[in-house]
This record gives C-alpha cells, sequence and structure tokens, in this order.
C-alpha cells in the first residue's frame, strides 16, 4: 500500500456527488475509526489464525527459494562429479559455489534476491490468490474509509495497491500526522495482513504492511509509545479484519475483479454491485 500525493479533492468530489445520487453507496461508509486496547483474544475471536505471530515476518518464501537452489546444485554436482578427467573436479566445484554465493547474498544484502525469491513464489498454488485477497483488503478497506485509490497491480514482485490525498501525504511528509489520521491509515496499511489471517493459517505478505505502518507511525504527532505501538497494531488489524469479515461478498466481488485486471472504476463497480 503507499499514499500519493496528486489532485486527490477531484476524485473525492466525484466519488460524493456519485454517493449523493445512490450510486456509489459504500464509498466512505466507515470514515469514523476509533482506537482502542485491543487483546489478542479478541483477534482469534474473530477468526485471525496464528494472531500471537502476525508480526513474525514469514520465511516460507525465502526458505523455499534457498532449498531448492542447494537441493539442485547439490544433485547437479554429483552428477557432474561423474565427468571424466578435471572435469569430474572443476564443474561440481562451480556448480557448488552458487549455492555458496546465494547464501552469501542472502546473508549480506537479502534484498537483492528479492525479484528472485517473488518469482519462485509462483510455484505455491496459493500464492497468486493470496497476493489478490492481500490487495483487494488495501482497496477495499480504503474505499470504505474514504481514501481514493490510483491504481494497483497484482504482478508479483510489483503487487501494490496505490492511494491518493494530498492533505494525508502533506501530514505525513511533514511529520504531523494526528491520531485520528494515523488510526485511519493504520487500518488500511493493516487490511492486507488481516486478510490473509482470516483465511491462512500462516500470513506470508505482512513485511511491507509492517513497513508501512511503521512508517506511519514514524510521521506521526506526538509520538507513542512501543506498547502504544503494539496496541495499534493489533486494534487496526481487528477492526480491518471486521470490515472485511462483514463486507465478505464485496471483498470477494473485488478480488474477482482485480484478478481479471479490471481497471479502477470498474472494481469499484464491483463493490457497488455486490453491496
Amino acid at each position: 500500500m503507499c499514499l500519493l500525493q496528486k489532485d486527490s479533492n477531484a476524485v473525492k468530489g466525484a466519488l460524493d456527488q456519485l454517493r449523493e445520487v445512490g450510486w456509489a453507496k459504500r464509498w466512505s461508509s466507515q470514515p469514523y475509526v476509533s482506537r482502542r486496547t485491543t487483546s489478542l483474544r479478541e483477534l482469534t475471536t474473530l477468526g485471525i489464525k496464528n494472531a500471537e505471530n502476525l508480526a513474525i515476518p514469514s520465511v516460507r518464501n525465502d526458505a523455499a527459494f534457498l532449498f531448492t537452489v542447494v537441493g539442485t546444485t547439490g544433485f547437479l554436482g554429483v552428477l557432474a562429479g561423474q565427468l571424466p578427467g578435471d572435469w569430474g573436479f572443476f564443474v561440481p566445484y562451480l556448480i557448488g559455489s552458487i549455492s555458496l554465493v546465494v547464501l552469501a547474498v542472502g546473508s549480506i544484502s537479502p534484498g537483492l534476491l528479492q525479484a528472485a525469491i517473488s518469482g519462485f513464489s509462483a510455484v505455491f498454488p496459493d500464492y497468486q490468490e493470496r497476493i489478490a485477497r492481500h490487495e483487494a483488503a488495501h482497496f477495499l478497506i480504503g474505499y470504505l474509509i474514504g481514501l481514493p485509490i490510483l491504481d494497483y497491480s497484482l504482478d508479483i514482485g510489483k503487487e501494490h495497491v496505490n492511494l491518493i490525498d494530498e492533505k494525508l501525504e502533506k501530514l505525513i511528509y511533514s511529520g504531523q500526522l494526528d491520531a485520528k489520521e494515523l488510526d485511519r491509515l493504520a487500518v488500511v496499511a493493516m487490511a492486507g495482513l488481516a486478510a490473509e489471517g482470516l483465511q491462512y493459517d500462516k500470513v506470508v505478505g505482512q513485511s511491507a504492511d509492517l513497513f508501512t505502518l511503521q512508517r506511519f507511525i514514524n510521521r506521526s504527532k506526538p509520538q507513542i509509545s512501543k506498547d502504544q505501538q503494539q496496541n495499534l497494531t493489533r486494534w487496526a488489524v481487528l477492526f480491518g479484519g471486521s470490515l472485511i469479515k462483514n463486507n465478505k461478498s464485496l471483498h470477494e466481488a473485488l478480488m474477482t475483479a482485480m484478478s481479471n485486471k479490471a481497471t479502477v472504476l470498474e472494481c469499484i463497480q464491483a463493490i457497488e454491485k455486490a453491496a
């Protein structure tokens, strides 16, 4: 999820007018959010699986990629060892060095492997569905809360939902986000994590969401304590998860539209038709 500074007033004005004439009924239908103390038990009661591990980054895709590289190069190295003469020594050595290079890069600069890991993640049967579920949650909650969507992508390695709100982006850049706006942004930021948590035992795409939330927290004023940050994260997951659960048909219709590469307007139409 990303917030961009563009002329959002025109977009908001158009959506507000459509709501007034009875078309965009779900637009900004949940404009008010109010933070409160939230426990892990409430997340479990809502249906979030493994709530205690939500903030722990998943290593599923990374581990699968590394195991595959090591396993494949090991197997090829054994086969290459049967080559005649010096080839049987040098080729296995060169193949084995691939694993060492990958492990070294992963330890020192893991970001350099992210494109390869993202591409490799496609081998998991649930991965594309996870992306659609995750990004559709950001889109839907942003729409319900009243933050216009500029664009989105479900392409592996490029998945995102871009929101537009000039006022909020200026507050973020100036470090002047107040508690009310921080709460709104936190709910949208945690929506993808919440959507995965409601469906799967383990959440895979939470790292970017947690990074985005931390960025908002760092740009807020007054600063909140570590305990308050933890509670904000839990509450945002609970609030966002509740909205997703209570608007399941809208979320699923949006997932289908986004998976079919619908335009933003067509995605909004999918939400409104499912309402």
